[in-house]
């Protein structure tokens, strides 16, 4: 029998057989014997679709949309016995070129469609492009969703369980230490799954995916020659679409599965995915930048402009999203439902998320409307939302972000303030109580829980941890802008030398330095991230905006996990305590008593329950009980820890508090021990009390 579509009239155009398409859904969508293409334009008045064979330069067909095959502002068409394997398209949009009142319409311009699912032109990770003869430098193709899941669902593990790794999908493996078969890409992070699973990770953040054009910006370095690019990749070309450089299928437009396959993998492993966003800006740049699909799509409506026509700049590169009109706002919620649907990610983090609070005008908004609906959109409810709460125009959300409920906040404060307590600063430790219990300063009062925090003291914008004990200050010279970008404001401490040492003493307090900053980050309620490679060492050589750098300085050397494996091993001890102790993942700042008679959180000094708050103090001790038992063997009764992190430049005897009867601390962590910092089997202390060494941090459980 035939399908119903095979039996409606048809046109010709252009050779082609036609019809009307359906408005929705936008971008292209299978239909018997054909593809349905939906473009929305608000003040375009003609369009055409433009059809290319794949790789070829010049297009087999254009084929203008009739007037009546356009429904409201969007205009629909079904074409028939297109071979969609090997099709590339675009769209040609006729309209008013006038900047000043936000039309930038450009027949001459193939624009690529905003909904794309595949996107070619950058298939092959730095093979230079020949802009001169591109008509259409990044060309749509189609995509099939019919990958075989086997079974496979996001895994909805509980916020509070969550440790989370930051990782570069072509930094993690591209080193040939990393000894992967397909360096740089999905099939590379999937072979080093066993590393992550045995490193206690249960989450890994991938910074962004989407389509985007490493040549963006590129340039060469004016005094060492070298290229450099948008390595970063947070300049989106297409919001649906996997990146096909990082795929070794990429050259073969196979990305979308191997991607797929890279999530069921780590979900195999219990490993969680999220996603780096980036629903700020677009590659476009401002009124200088090139007009790739945006721009000629409807400029006034997917981007803030000035009254003179010019671009805002919140994002600090070039361009700003409309993010709450609600063509633009039903954009960020059909990708992101469509990752969450057919690539089951797990979570999203927002980069630069207070843009997406701003009003056409750059406003902040009291209740905005995309924020409240992610918040509440059912295919996203399991999802988790992650801020990076600030922007480049200086609004600073970190603890106000608009959450309705479900956002969870990048903290910059817990940053800054653990840096600064790690290197001793004065005036710290009342800052740094409220960090370690979750931030109930910042969240609280509002309703929210201690994982609303993600806590972090090293990410993929700043020192590595290695760096952050070596550098005083930045030494951003490989990037080829005077050593004049990046941040200034780092928090470091070179441990008495600027960069590398043969020192012992000072190699040895750099060592005791990371290993106490994990300690602190592990140790802390909320929810603890730490950057690709920290875990061994991994160094920028004192670089803090690596963003254009594509070379070892910015890969994981693997090398490091041998020569620094104590450190690693250590590590990954912490975080198996972390996730054997559900005293450290209570999520709620409720002050309750346990079962032993003690406070879910309580703090102390030398002396139990007398913390020395003073100006001058940099020692404090934290003691986290929960009646959770610690697995279903153990008997009834609190899991408690007990905490001295001892950042004085001198030692301190600290007597520890006397619990429950029968029950005696035992050391599991003492990162000032030259016996080693991890002490699985320790029989219990038969002293009340411990003299904790300079620069330190001692961790016990019952």
């Amino acid at each position: 029998m035939l399908d119903r579509i095979d039996l409606l009239p048809t046109d010709q155009i252009s050779g082609y057989k036609v019809r009307p398409g359906k408005p929705l859904p936008f971008g292209v969508s299978h239909v018997p014997n054909g593809l349905n293409f939906s473009l929305y334009t608000s003040a375009g008045i003609a369009c055409t679709l433009v059809l290319f064979r794949r790789g070829e330069p010049a297009p087999f067909a254009e084929i203008e949309f009739p007037p009546e095959y356009r429904i409201g502002d969007v205009f629909c068409i079904v074409v028939f016995d297109l071979d969609y394997e090997d099709l590339e398209y675009g769209f040609r949009v006729d309209g008013p070129f006038n900047p000043a009142n936000g039309d930038r319409f450009d027949r001459t311009k193939i624009l690529m469609d905003p909904y794309a699912r595949l996107i070619s032109g950058r298939d092959v990770w730095g093979k230079q492009p020949d802009w001169g003869n591109e008509i259409y430098p990044y060309r749509a193709r189609v995509s099939f969703d019919d990958f075989d899941w086997e079974g496979d669902r996001p895994l909805e593990l509980p916020h509070q369980d969550l440790v989370i790794y930051e990782a570069h999908v072509r930094g993690f493996t591209k080193s040939s230490s990393s000894s992967v078969e397909h360096p740089g890409t999905y099939a590379g992070l999937v072979e080093k799954i066993p590393y992550l699973k045995s490193l206690g990770i249960n989450a890994i953040e991938l910074m962004p995916v989407f389509e985007f054009d490493e040549f963006e910006n590129s340039r060469v370095h004016p005094d060492s020659g070298e290229q450099l690019f948008n390595y970063w990749g947070y300049s989106t070309l297409g919001f649906f679409a996997p990146k096909a450089a990082f795929a070794a299928t990429g050259m073969y437009g196979m990305q979308v599965d191997e991607f797929k396959q890279c999530v069921k993998q780590l979900h195999a492993a219990g490993i969680e995915v999220i996603l780096d966003v980036v629903f700020n800006h677009t590659a476009e740049g401002n009124e200088q930048g090139p007009t790739l699909c945006f721009k000629g799509l409807d400029n006034k409506i997917y981007y803030m402009l000035t009254p003179e026509g010019y671009y805002f700049n919140f994002s600090g590169t070039g361009n700003t999203l409309n993010c709450n009109n609600p063509i633009v706002r039903a954009l960020v919620l059909d990708c992101l439902r469509y990752w969450a649907s057919e690539y089951h990610i797990d979570g999203f983090r927002f980069d630069l998320a207070s843009i997406l609070g701003r009003d056409p005008w750059g406003a902040p908004l009291a209740n905005p409307p995309l924020l409240e609906s992610l918040a509440f959109d059912p295919i996203l409810s399991s999802c988790k939302l992650i801020a990076e709460a600030w922007d480049a125009g200086g609004l600073y959300q970190v603890g106000t972000f608009p959450a309705f409920g479900r956002w969870a906040e990048w903290n910059g404060k817990y940053r800054d303030c653990v840096r600064r307590f790690l290197k001793g600063d004065h005036g710290m430790v009342g800052d740094f109580a409220q960090r370690i219990q979750g931030s109930p300063d910042l969240y609280l009062a509002s309703g929210r829980a201690p994982a609303t925090s993600i806590n972090f003291v090293t990410c993929h914008d700043g020192f590595t941890l290695a760096d952050l004990v070596s550098f005083n200050d930045k030494h951003n010279f490989a990037n080829g802008e005077g050593n004049q970008d990046g941040g200034n404001d780092n928090h470091s401490w070179n441990c008495g030398a600027e960069g590398w040492t043969d020192n012992p003493s000072i190699l040895a307090l750099r060592t005791r330095q990371m290993m106490n900053a994990f300690a602190l980050l592990l140790t802390s309620r909320g929810v603890p991230m730490f950057v690709m490679g920290d875990e061994f060492g991994r160094s920028q050589q004192g670089n803090n905006n690596a963003y254009c750098i594509d070379s070892p300085l910015s890969w994981i050397d693997w090398s490091l996990l041998q020569s620094n494996s104590a450190l690693h091993d250590y590590v990954s001890s912490l975080i198996a305590f972390r996730h054997a102790h559900p005293s450290l993942r209570v999520n709620s700042f409720a002050s309750s008593m346990t079962l032993d008679g003690v406070p879910s959180s309580s703090f102390h000094g030398t002396l139990p329950w007398s913390p020395d708050w003073s100006d001058g103090s940099c020692q404090i001790a934290w003691m986290f009980s929960s009646d959770v038992p610690r697995n279903s063997t153990e008997p009834s009764g609190a899991d408690t820890v007990y905490v001295i992190a001892n950042m004085a430049h001198y030692a301190s005897w600290f007597e520890l508090p006397q619990i429950a009867s029968g029950k005696s601390w035992r050391i599991c962590f003492n990162t000032a021990d030259p016996a080693g910092p991890t002490f699985p089997d320790q029989p219990p202390l038969q002293s009340q009390g411990l003299l904790v060494g300079e620069r330190s941090v001692v961790v016990f459980s019952l």
